[in-house]
């Protein structure tokens, strides 16, 4: 029986990129998007094509008070497309960036990093729980930032944080349903993520590259099938750890 996979931000970047290796690995798929939607059925149709199924339903990972219809529309959803009950695997990976020196970051900046990164992610699982599967894993995403510095970045690394630690506290109270988690933890990507600042910005390209063993920022295809191998029975035994997938950033 294929599993089926939640990935929030599903629409684009890594979250799309993971959304498709999870499909090329015979899985399923329930990904998620805030206002792209055109682009989330766009990816639907990539997984139909690759032999498997998949579904795109709306969230905004940063609105707690959404949650819990959120959670009945998606047993519906697994219910009419699946005939089950149950998914077997979270992606916790919807995200923004927001950069601005110590002195300088706004607190409504802030406080949505940490409603959507951190608030986010723990009150979507803990909804989620009943209807996530016994035996099933969790991934969650933080960011090569929390390990080296990049000035500007401290409030999002900060949040990472707070992920990478609420992670290893997720596996040990769900050890007893067999559910492992595990928290990926990309380093500088050439997404639309931080409006594609990475990617579009000579500058900013060139001084990940220069902190990084490998000699070049990293692209999708470097993170998405990190994700899904998480999800199979070959890392089975893979629990409460941090995978950096960075090229070797800052060494």
């Amino acid at each position: 029986m294929r599993k089926i996979s939640l990935v929030t931000g599903g629409s684009r970047g890594l979250g799309r990129n993971a959304a498709l290796s999870i499909a090329r690995h015979g899985g399923d798929v329930v990904l998620t998007y805030q206002s792209r939607e055109a682009d989330a059925l766009a990816v639907v149709s990539e997984i139909e094509a690759l032999g498997g199924k998949a579904i795109a339903l709306q969230l905004d990972v940063g609105d707690v008070s959404t949650f819990a219809s959120f959670a009945e529309r998606l047993k519906i959803a697994l219910q009419r497309t699946w005939g089950r009950d149950t998914f077997d695997h979270l992606v916790n990976n919807a995200g923004h960036g927001d950069v601005a020196p110590l002195a300088e970051m706004h607190e409504s900046a802030f406080d949505k990093l940490v409603d959507v990164h951190f608030k986010g992610v723990f009150f979507l699982t803990q909804t989620l729980l009943p209807v996530l599967a016994d035996g099933g894993r969790i991934v969650n995403l933080s960011t090569g930032l929390t390990r080296v510095c990049a000035e500007g970045w401290s409030a999002y690394a900060a949040v990472k944080g707070a992920v990478e630690v609420l992670t290893v506290y997720m596996a040990k109270e769900l050890g007893h349903r067999k559910i492992a988690v595990n928290v990926v933890a990309p380093g500088a990507i050439e997404t639309d993520f931080f409006g594609g600042a990475v990617r579009d910005t000579p500058e900013f390209n060139r001084f990940f590259a220069g902190m990084t063993a490998l000699g070049r920022v990293g692209v999708a295809d470097d993170i998405g099938p990190m994700i899904a191998s998480l999800l199979t029975d070959d890392n089975r035994w893979v629990n409460a750890q941090r995978i950096e997938v960075s090229g070797g950033q800052g060494i």
